[in-house]
């Protein structure tokens, strides 16, 4: 039998979560055991995050070709975009980060197993033939994509597969409606493929204020993007020439280069050993936590994506740093409030969003204590494009103050926009703190301190 190798702290996962929470204990003097068979910083750099936001500004330079014109600048008409060039930068970018992170590790003297790891008891843990033993363990596994159960379902991608592709569909079909199929159905369709949205219900981003939803499939709609909902999926099939076939209800069949499943992500639990400590997810696969990330076991803590937090690659971060914080330096950091955590969709145009929906807060603080302002407009750069797509901000506020609890956008700077007004808000702001102060113009973000 191995020798048994005493930690103060083991963590299982090398995601964003995982690296926030070892770095951490590490810098307050707790010895770690990192545990991850991947590459080091998981989903957010190799296959979300990152990646993704490296495509989206791919896009972001085809829309400032098309519109150079319009701005007094002569382009070659026929500008071609070299898919295979930007994935080997990118990988090589990728690359290099995931080598920096493992020599943060290494500085801090974190012992980094690159291998599955398994709970194995009440503070033991097996992994690459080692046993470990910590009177803390933090399971910080991750998502992975899921696959609804529709016949033909291993035909179609994920979005993990999407950063694989050696080459862009001509023709692709996203089956989804949530930020990871709209963000896929965008870029996609910014980089040159045509593109069909199948979306099983009646609107966009189910879990943003439904203005933004609607506003979304508006845009999409005029860029091309065929948004299809209360789409029914039978099954698919894998034709001869490479290509899938989606199949509906009554028989007909659409035919695609490659079909996209962006219906979620689920925990990352099941070779966890979780019934080595008698703990199991609940019925929606989440390992429910309390406000420190403690589990109903004595020395098992949960953070990110396996916990229920909100899926965000912040949240994970903050949540693995405050936990060693409280168990290895003494502090009491506080929760993280859901009401405050920022978010933003980048698609074309971005979605940004803080706090609680319009339906959100009529629900917690009833209609009559709730006032929205809302303004939609034409953002300057639009004034010389033939374009004129609208940007929308809606306000919602709740009572005789009138103290912002939402604030949500769409339209190009947003992303940008948001971080500064999710602080206030987290703060207490009110509508008269915005009123009072004074507007940076011209810009998209003066108009959230002149809404009336």
């Amino acid at each position: 039998m191995a020798d048994i190798e005493g930690f103060d702290f083991v963590v299982l996962g090398g995601g964003s979560g995982g690296l926030a929470a070892a770095k951490r204990a590490a810098d307050l003097g707790a010895r770690v055991a990192l545990i991850e068979p991947a590459e080091l910083g998981g989903t957010c750099v190799h296959r979300g995050c990152v990646p993704k936001k490296i495509l989206w500004n791919a896009v972001e330079v085809a829309d400032h070709l098309r519109h150079a014109g319009e701005y007094g600048w002569a382009v070659a008409p026929h500008t071609a975009f070299d898919w295979a060039a930007l994935t080997a930068k990118r990988t090589a970018y990728l690359a290099r980060l995931a080598a920096l992170y493992a020599n943060q590790l290494d500085s801090r003297g974190i012992t980094h197993i690159q291998a599955s790891g398994r709970l194995d008891g009440p503070g033991r843990v097996r992994a690459g033939g080692r046993q470990l033993a910590a009177p803390h363990v933090v399971i910080a596994t991750g998502g992975i994509p899921y696959r609804p159960n529709v016949p033909g379902a291993a035909v179609g991608l994920t979005s993990d597969d999407f950063f694989r592709l050696p080459a862009l569909p001509r023709r692709a079909a996203v089956v989804g409606a949530g930020y990871i199929a709209v963000e896929l159905a965008s870029v996609l369709a910014g980089l040159g493929s045509t593109v069909s949205l199948l979306v099983r219900g009646e609107r966009l981003l189910k879990a943003f204020d439904a203005r933004m939803g609607e506003l979304l499939a508006e845009r999409f709609t005029a860029q091309g993007i065929a948004v299809r909902f209360g789409h029914a999926l039978a099954r698919v099939e894998s034709l001869d020439d490479g290509r899938v076939a989606v199949v509906d209800p009554n028989g007909e069949r659409e035919i695609f280069d490659a079909l996209f499943w962006a219906t979620g992500r689920i925990p990352n639990l099941a070779d966890v050993g979780l019934e080595t400590v008698g703990l199991a997810p609940d019925d929606q696969g989440v390992l429910r936590v309390d406000a420190q990330s403690r589990t109903t076991v004595p020395g098992i803590y949960a953070i990110g994506d396996v916990s229920g937090e909100p899926a965000l690659t912040p949240v994970a971060i903050a949540a693995g740093r405050r936990l060693a914080e409280r168990l290895f330096g003494g502090a009491t950091p506080p929760p993280i409030d859901p009401d405050t955590v920022p978010s933003v969709v980048f698609t074309h145009p971005p979605v940004a969003s803080v706090g609680l929906s319009e339906s959100q807060a009529r629900a917690r603080f009833g209609d009559a204590a709730v006032r929205v302002f809302e303004s939609r407009f034409v953002p300057l750069y639009h004034a010389m494009t033939a374009d004129k797509p609208r940007t929308a901000i809606k306000l919602v506020t709740v009572g005789p103050e009138e103290r912002v609890v939402g604030l949500h956008m769409i339209g190009p700077g947003v992303d940008e926009a948001l971080q500064g007004f999710a602080v206030a808000i987290r703060m207490g702001a009110t509508k008269s703190d915005l009123d009072l102060t004074l507007a940076i113009h011209p810009t998209t973000a003066e108009e959230v301190v002149t809404l009336r």
